[in-house]
């Protein structure tokens, strides 16, 4: 084997490897998701079925899907332009006491949910904030972290001499912005979103405190669920809807960032 069959195997090597990583532990929720009776020690179902997927629709599935889509998406719209904002400011040097900012943008990594959550639920309550509102603006808080520390890795490789030259050429800041910063900062952009969005997609602490129960969505649905017994289908029909939504967007980055690099 020459050099370039080496260089041309491994990768494609790690790729199955990392693929197979990943979708290996999701076989006995997909099997689980389309069976009746699996009881122990039976290797495969012993009854097929799809009494858990129906379980789940009448459970109030679809509208939590819509509802936990709906949120991801409106922290994602919010948390990543904020994001690069600040990751761009922290870059630039333009804010007064940066490692201050810097701290307090990050400080939500270091605060617990939980207690976080309990201790604003009051204060939701006596100001007489919408339960979607106050959630999606925890969430935002909670999102902007990941997003602007993607974002200040971009700024930090970004070069700034395209837009000196495109200025140099009598480019506007508008037309600066959207022919230039915006495709070129483009793959990083779409991973800051993809952060925001599982951080809004997969939280249970913050929509269920502040939401008060009212907020239905799908992890809250799935550890309903999960809290009882004889549910392993429902959970794992759910857990499957779950997935999907995170796993199309991972595709549709890894495909973007193959385009930018071509």
């Amino acid at each position: 084997m020459n050099k370039v069959e080496v260089t041309r195997v491994f990768p494609a090597l790690g790729r199955a490897v990392l693929v197979l990583w990943f979708l290996l532990p999701l076989i006995p929720v997909v099997l689980w998701a389309i069976s009746n009776r699996w009881s122990f020690p039976g290797s495969v179902p012993q009854e097929w079925g799809f009494d858990g997927v129906r379980s789940a629709l009448d459970a109030g599935g679809v509208d939590a899907f819509v509802r936990s889509t709906l949120l991801a998406l409106a922290v994602a719209a919010i948390a990543t332009p904020l994001g690069a904002l600040a990751a761009r400011a922290l870059v630039n040097g333009t804010v007064r006491f940066p490692a201050v900012v810097a701290g307090v943008l990050f400080a939500p990594l270091a605060l617990p949910p939980f207690a976080v959550a309990l201790g604003l639920d009051v204060l939701v309550l006596r100001s007489r904030i919408p339960s979607t509102v106050a959630v999606i603006a925890l969430l935002t808080v909670a999102a902007i972290p990941y997003t602007t520390y993607l974002m200040r890795v971009a700024f930090g490789a970004y070069d700034i001499g395209y837009e000196e030259e495109a200025r140099t050429l009598g480019a506007s800041s508008a037309t600066v912005l959207r022919r230039i910063r915006i495709p070129l900062l483009a793959p990083a952009l779409a991973g800051a979103a993809l952060l925001a969005f599982l951080v809004a997609w997969s939280d249970y602490v913050i929509t269920l405190l502040i939401g008060g129960g009212r907020l239905v969505t799908v992890p809250i649905l799935v550890a309903s669920f999960a809290a009882g017994t004889g549910n392993d289908s429902v959970v794992a029909a759910l857990s499957v809807a779950a997935v999907v939504p995170p796993l199309l967007l991972v595709l549709m980055l890894a495909r973007l960032r193959r385009r930018s690099a071509r």
